[in-house]
């Protein structure tokens, strides 16, 4: 089993949950403020690490199996995200999904770094 944060779809009431059933919901959490966090084409958000300028984000930790996150949560990430670990606000480390790098996608970016909720920031969309 690994701690995976997850700050976009397959969080609680979201419609990707369903990929986490059998996944034990451990804890609400931020992450460290050293993340930018990103809308990507308005359809998922994602995290990039940086050493200055950076902020929390909010999200929820699983303990997800490494078999469900090999055929169920990755093959559903879109292709502008990948595996990573982040720090959380406690100091403790988890994977998530981050933007990947280099970024070579199309799909345009919105910071929304300021608003570090995906839900938040949907609502207000």
């Amino acid at each position: 089993m690994a701690l995976m944060f997850f700050n976009g779809g397959a969080m609680r009431g979201e419609p990707l949950h369903h990929l986490l059933e059998g996944s034990p919901f451990v804890t609400s959490a931020k992450t460290a403020a050293k993340y930018r966090f990103y809308a990507v084409g308005e359809q998922c958000p994602a995290l990039y690490p940086v050493s200055h300028g950076g902020a929390e984000v909010t999200g929820e930790v699983y303990d997800v199996s490494l078999d469900a996150l090999r055929d169920k949560v990755l093959p559903s990430e879109p292709h502008e995200l990948e595996l990573g670990v982040v720090e959380l606000a406690d100091g403790s480390s988890a994977f998530a999904m981050l933007l990947r790098r280099p970024y070579t996608s199309h799909v345009a970016l919105r910071d929304i770094t300021e608003i570090g909720d995906w839900r938040a920031y949907r609502a207000s969309a």
